[in-house]
This record gives structure tokens, sequence and C-alpha cells, in this order.
């Protein structure tokens, strides 16, 4: 099915092995015989979950990501610690890492391809119910400020442009077309 669609690897060279990102180079065999060159981000996945309050509100955190230039608001996410590690086990630390809070309730939304054209990134997104907060414990280098915000309001930024984050977005739009349906 589709094999006149896929393309078959011929070599691959790694041309930047980093701690977080691993830039490849292959070269590929295309459906109509003739080669070309595929660069893209080996990456090793990740997990965001989106924690709904029992009032109505999600909590997000804001902090400053590096790559735009920019203040984001964001659901709490953080990279697979191993290729092997349970994406929901790290949700579940990413929860409480940036947020403080743990969940009785951690549900799966989807998994989503961040972007495909150069990286094989994979986000699993999941919703927490039944929250109980906590002390925040963020890595030495995440600085990041806990924003709780009315579910109806983050629809509105996640479709005005405040809200740019992707996985965001996605989450933020899941989570009200699923309370919608719930009514």
């Amino acid at each position: 099915m589709y094999e006149d669609l896929i393309e078959k690897k011929i070599s691959s060279e790694a041309i930047f092995d980093g701690v977080l990102l691993h830039v490849k180079r292959d070269t590929v065999k295309l459906p109509n015989g003739k080669e070309a060159t595929r660069e893209w981000i080996k990456h090793p996945g990740a997990s965001s979950v989106i924690p709904l309050l029992p009032d109505g509100r999600i909590i997000l955190v804001r902090q400053y990501r590096y790559p735009i230039d920019a203040v984001t608001l964001e659901v709490p996410a953080g990279k697979l610690d191993a290729p092997d590690e349970d994406p929901l086990v790290c949700a579940e630390r990413e929860l409480s890492e940036e947020t403080g809070y743990t969940a009785e309730h951690i549900t799966k939304l989807t998994t989503i391809a961040t972007t495909v054209g150069f990286s094989n990134e994979k986000i699993h997104l999941y919703a927490a119910e039944g929250l109980t907060p906590g002390k925040q414990h963020t890595d030495e280098d995440e600085f990041i400020n806990v924003v709780k915000v009315p579910l109806e309001e983050a629809v509105a930024m996640a479709t005005d442009g405040r809200i740019v984050d992707a996985k965001s977005v996605i989450s933020i739009l899941m989570l009200a077309a699923q309370q919608k349906a719930a009514k």
C-alpha cells in the first residue's frame, strides 16, 4: 500500500550529536528510482499534560523559549528520559516538576508528530484530573511560572494566536471538544 510514495534509505550520516538533538543526513532512493538527500533531526520523543481543575480552569506554564525568543504559555511537558520510557510516566513527572501537582486520573488525548518535514519527534498528549497541589520542583535550567486560566479563555488564546505552541493548542482544543461533548 502506498509503495508509489515510499522512500528507501541507502545511507545515513551523523551530522551533529547533541544532548537533545541528533542531526542526520540520509541518502534515499525515491519511488522513481532517483536519489535524494534528506536532512532530519532525531528526537527521543516527549509527553505533555493539560491539568484540569474542578472549577474549569486549566494549569499552564509560562516560560521563555530561546529558539523563538519569546515568553510562551504552554501545557506542562518534557522529553522522554529514555527511548523506552512509558510516556505516561513522563507526563506524570513533568506535571509534578513543572506545576507541583499530582493527578488522580490521567487520560491519553492523542500522539502528534510535531514537524514531519525535518524531525521524527512525537509528543504524547494527556489530560489530568483529580489534582492535588504540591511543590514545584523544576530542573536547574528551567524558570517557569504556573498560570491558571479558564478553559474557555485558553481556547480563545489558542485560536487568536496568544498561545502559539502546537502541543498546547492541540491539547486545549481537544480538551474543550471533549468537555463540550460530555455536556
